[in-house]
């Protein structure tokens, strides 16, 4: 009975030059290597030696993963921002919202002082406070929704009127933030307008 070949091993790849010589020679070079070596060549160890080692280099390679994409998000960097905050759309957007003056900017402080004017005893002070912060709410709600009418006309200027995302809400967003916090960071100086 003759000895059937293995389907799953694959020839070595050897040169037309390297065949010829093999058959020329009568022999084929070297000892066919046992099952035992061929397997030993094919281990690799499924856990470190080291395990320790190997946990805290994963932690600092890890580490320094986020520490990048955290420096490229807040540099504005396309291949580490999230999908909401890609494209150039969305730059420009930001670049504009950047470059103006928002009310919305100072909305959070202005919160927060009357949170303190709530704590002073006297009724009248409270209700010019709450009554103040609601007109200052309202004035910011008119002012994102003129920036979102101005930058839907400039988009399609830009971009084309059939390709405009719809950039109201995002740009919205952004104004209403405390310059500071925004993420990504301005790239642009107050009054540096877009192109």
């Amino acid at each position: 009975m003759a000895k059937q070949p293995n389907s799953t091993e694959q020839p070595s790849a050897e040169t037309l030059e390297e065949t010829q010589a093999r058959l020329k020679s009568g022999g084929k070079g070297a000892p066919t290597p046992t099952r035992a070596e061929r397997e030993a060549a094919n281990k690799r160890p499924l856990v470190p030696n080291d395990r320790k080692e190997a946990a805290k280099q994963a932690r600092v390679k890890a580490a320094d993963a986020r520490e990048k994409a955290r420096v490229g998000m807040a540099m504005g960097d396309e291949r580490y921002l999230p999908a909401r905050d890609r494209g150039p759309q969305k730059k420009y957007v930001r670049d504009y919202v950047d470059a103006r003056f928002s009310i919305g900017e100072v909305l959070i402080p202005v919160m927060f002082a009357v949170i303190v004017l709530t704590f002073i005893p006297s009724a009248e002070v409270q209700a010019i406070g709450i009554m103040s912060l609601w007109a200052f709410f309202l004035v910011a709600v008119i002012d994102v929704i003129i920036l979102g009418q101005v930058l839907t006309r400039k988009l399609a200027a830009k971009f084309g009127a059939d390709k405009v995302e719809k950039v109201r809400w995002y740009a919205a967003m952004r104004a209403l933030q405390l310059r500071a916090l925004r993420l990504p960071k301005p790239q642009v100086k107050r009054r540096q307008y877009p192109a």
